[in-house]
């Protein structure tokens, strides 16, 4: 128990130190004065003014064509892969649905998959098609954080930045050289990297055996390191060829939340405000805290089904429980999805932890970018709610707080939430829904409510137990990915646009309500709780609440 400790702490520790430091690099490069000579060819191949500055109509926009393209792109390597190259298996294309699929699911940095990659999906596809829009989708995510942040930051200028020369900066000065480090170094821990074809082999019981390969480290740097989560094999990060080590697990899960983290000091310092930044930093860290604690409790319990401690199903014997709840709480609050355990097979406690973390909202770290433009949703609410107790006209960033800000917080706050329960009722309620089903009872409503939960909130982990591709999940979820993305991008945007056109006040007025001190960590807090967590409790009371009565009773499904 004292080892497990100290994992957790140097864990902690690490996320603590490095998350400031990242972020303080963050913002030199997205400010860093001139155009370095490999940035200007991009601009000049691609014909880029990087000096033309976007409103947020042209800003969204840009964001909007650019995605649309990187789908369509996608969506035509699935289909075609059985005639494109790199191809040693010769798999077939994917069918409509699946790859419509799972073409949204990694455009929209969701990485849902409703495949096992290893089977079904070509080198080419994984290396050049999925690779890709790990890195693109996640730029993205950065991309609209940059916009929010200056839009919050200016003074009566109405532009946010040009959204080309923002992803090209994120991509080649700060996703490619981590990539290429991790995967580096998740290479020398044995994570498999190769064009070779799958071997053959001979078990010990003389049947014949194929073993997969492939250029995996390359795509589970990226996938870890962007919030992305998508696998490279079908049981992803559980696979010994994807994290082979006590060593790659580390640092497997802690690139999972050190670009979110570092996000949040990218965004105190375009704001001009580092404490606040802190502040943020510290709720998340508190919710992060109290689920890994829970979880972990909760997996090392008495198992009544079994009469042993400890919920071992699903896990991996040489990772443990701590890792595993750990893990578990990291994919959920980061919008990544990646699991080195089975969340199907976790106590109906740790389950309701990581579908919770999900339903929050993704913005205890979330995904890159992601995390903290949806956090400042919350901030929005929060400032507009402590104004409204005390009678004084709300202020942010020493800009007034209106009827359009509110507006589109709640719109952004609300459709993801509006998607997960609403797809779920329709998925109970016909026969396409409950025919993917492998349990019955709450934890069949749970393996339901979670796919939606994940799809609208752009994790892509899954209670496994579902079957999900079939042309009814494949389509549902992948409208839930859209609006879970992009719902929530384009209310953030204009909200980046309405703050941008006005003038910021410098000096601190009566109605500015300070942001941070420990008054408003109280708050904000609450308000993630109440707002986030308490839409979805009637859902949970007949999921996970009721299974876990169930089994105290000694009864499953």
């Amino acid at each position: 128990m004292a080892t497990e400790w100290i994992q957790l702490s140097i864990f902690l520790f690490s996320i603590v130190i490095l998350s400031p430091l990242l972020g303080a690099w963050l913002f030199q490069v997205f400010h860093a004065p001139g155009t370095p000579r490999i940035e200007a060819g991009f601009y000049k191949i691609c014909g880029i003014d990087p000096k033309k500055n976007m409103d947020w109509k042209e800003y969204a926009a840009s964001l909007l064509i650019f995605n649309l393209l990187g789908f369509l792109t996608l969506f035509g390597i699935l289909l075609f892969q059985n005639i494109l190259p790199m191809n040693p298996e010769n798999v077939n294309g994917l069918n409509p649905f699946l790859a419509f699929n799972t073409a949204v699911s990694f455009v929209t940095n969701t990485n849902w998959q409703a495949y096992s990659g290893e089977a079904a999906l070509s080198y080419f596809s994984q290396s050049i098609g999925l690779t890709a829009q790990n890195f693109l989708s996640a730029a993205t995510g950065l991309c609209v954080l940059l916009a929010l942040a200056r839009g919050l930051s200016s003074n009566a200028k109405s532009n946010l930045g040009n959204f080309w020369r923002d992803l090209i900066r994120g991509t080649i000065y700060i996703l490619l050289p981590l990539s290429f480090l991790l995967a580096l170094a998740l290479v020398s821990t044995g994570v498999v990297q190769t064009f070779s074809e799958y071997l053959t082999a001979t078990t010990l019981e003389g049947n014949p055996q194929t073993i997969p390969l492939g250029p995996a480290a390359s795509q589970i740097a990226i996938k870890q390191l962007g919030t992305n989560g998508g696998g490279f094999f079908g049981v992803n990060s559980a696979h010994p060829f994807e994290n082979p080590t006590p060593i790659s697990n580390f640092l497997q899960m802690l690139s999972i939340l050190l670009l979110p983290g570092a996000c949040v000091f990218l965004y105190g310092r375009i704001i001009g405000n580092v404490k606040h930044a802190w502040v943020i930093f510290s709720v998340m860290v508190t919710i992060f805290c109290i689920g890994v604690l829970t979880v972990w409790s909760s997996e090392s319990s008495f198992q009544p089904l079994s009469g042993t401690n400890g919920f071992w199903e699903g896990k991996e014997t040489r990772f443990g429980i701590l890792n595993s709840a750990l893990w578990e709480v990291a994919t959920t609050v980061a919008s990544n999805g990646s699991v080195n355990s089975m969340h199907d097979s976790f106590s109906p406690i740790g389950g309701l932890v990581g579908m919770l973390n999900i339903q929050i909202g993704e913005v205890i770290f979330g995904g890159v970018g992601a995390g903290m433009y949806g956090m400042v949703l919350f901030i929005l609410l929060t400032v507009f709610l402590s104004g409204i107790m005390v009678g004084r006209s709300p202020e942010y960033m020493g800009k007034k707080i209106e009827k359009k800000e509110i507006q589109m917080s709640i719109l952004g706050i609300l459709l993801p939430s509006t998607v997960i329960l609403l797809f779920t009722a329709i998925a109970v309620s016909l026969p396409q829904g409950i025919a993917s089903l492998s349990n019955k009872g709450p934890h069949g409503l749970s393996e339901i409510l979670y796919a939606f939960s994940s799809g609208a909130g752009n994790n892509g982990s899954a209670f496994a137990g579902l079957a999900v591709d079939t042309p009814f999940y494949n389509s549902m979820l992948g409208i839930a990915m859209l609006i879970g993305r992009f719902g929530v991008i384009l209310p953030v945007l204009a909200i980046a646009g309405s703050s941008a056109s006005k003038k910021r006040s410098e000096v601190i007025s009566e109605g500015s309500f300070s942001t941070d001190g420990g008054t408003f960590y109280i708050l904000l807090l609450s308000v993630i709780i109440i707002v986030g967590a308490l839409t979805f409790f009637p859902a949970l009371t007949i999921g996970p609440i009721l299974e876990h009565f169930l089994m105290l009773q000694g009864r499953t499904f």
